[in-house]
């Protein structure tokens, strides 16, 4: 039995389908439906349970079936949350609880962190344990992800393999729910379709022309083939916190511009104010460095560039009536 912690979710339920993909069948998702549509990311999805998040660790008492993975994607991944508190217990005090779990029962455990723990990036994008303690993140999402890295690595008991992901710009199907916090690849597509334009953040670096900022979008299809490498080929590999991006970082223009060109629609772009909100925590510029998970994990696999991911997210979904994996 594996089981997925927001599996319902964006990056969970793109798991899932990989799993699926691979033959596997024995999962229980732990994750919250609420009012919105994620329901959808699991329509086709073929698995055994599902558990109300709340309600996982008590069902995990009176479980008698072995646990093969934990694979602990649920949190709040908001990076404008404002209730500190709530991050804390949701995404530190959870986090710890299962990964003591897994330290108990013996089970491989992996779970998201994210990019945003590096802030504005001033100390690198180095997934070094040694500089984990020099990060400062500039939202409170990050900085939950930072205390439970940093907790992590500080543990003598452990599970018998752990790997915590900093997941990078994420994008694909499956992200229809997120709203605000989806990818802007999502974002671009109706604008692109419906208006022919594409509205995008001017710059507020000197260094930095409007477009022009950087980032490191990866393909959520790469992203489960990595986690799925992880778990199948854990008995030989150190645990680690592991960068988890394309390793290549990429202008809004090129995004912007790879739709157009998969829409086959004239390039106009529309410059627009950025939020103050979003203005005072901006990162202008993140590449992950993949140094140890091509070398400590040994995944060799190439990552799909911006213009494949893009093509194939909306060729193959957003250009569909079905868009869900």
């Amino acid at each position: 039995m594996i089981i997925v912690t927001g599996g319902a979710g964006f990056i969970g339920s793109a798991l899932v389908w990989h799993l699926n993909q691979s033959g596997q069948r024995n999962i229980v998702i732990a994750d919250e439906l609420g009012l919105d549509q994620k329901w959808q990311n699991l329509a086709k999805r073929q698995i055994n349970n599902f558990i109300h998040k709340n309600e996982l660790f008590h069902w995990l008492e009176n479980q008698k079936e072995p646990v093969e993975a934990v694979f602990h994607l649920g949190a709040c991944s908001s990076t404008t949350e404002a209730d500190g508190d709530y991050l804390i217990r949701n995404n530190v005090h959870y986090s710890m609880k299962l990964f003591e779990y897994c330290t108990q029962k013996k089970i491989p455990f992996i779970y998201a962190s994210s990019a945003a723990t590096y802030g504005n990036g001033e100390k690198g994008y180095s997934d070094d344990h040694s500089k984990l303690n020099l990060l400062r993140p500039i939202n409170k999402y990050g900085y939950s992800k930072q205390l439970f890295d940093v907790w992590a690595t500080q543990q003598k008991a452990q599970p018998p393999f752990w790997a915590g992901l900093k997941f990078f710009n994420v994008y694909g199907p499956n992200e229809y729910h997120k709203g605000g916090q989806s990818s802007v690849v999502f974002a671009a597509f109706p604008q692109v379709r419906d208006a022919q334009s594409l509205k995008l953040f001017k710059s507020y670096n000197s260094d930095y022309k409007d477009g022009e900022q950087l980032r490191d979008f990866v393909y959520v299809k790469d992203v489960v083939k990595v986690m799925e490498h992880l778990w199948k080929n854990h008995q030989q590999i150190k645990s680690n916190i592991f960068n988890l991006g394309s390793g290549k970082a990429r202008t809004f223009l090129d995004l912007g511009r790879a739709v157009f060109k998969v829409m086959e629609i004239p390039e106009r772009i529309n410059w627009i104010e950025m939020p103050n909100n979003v203005k005072n925590q901006y990162q202008y510029f993140t590449e992950a460095d993949l140094t140890k998970l091509r070398s400590v994990a040994e995944y060799n696999a190439p990552m799909t560039t911006l213009e494949d991911g893009i093509k194939d997210y909306l060729k193959n979904h957003l250009m569909h009536e079905d868009p869900y994996l």
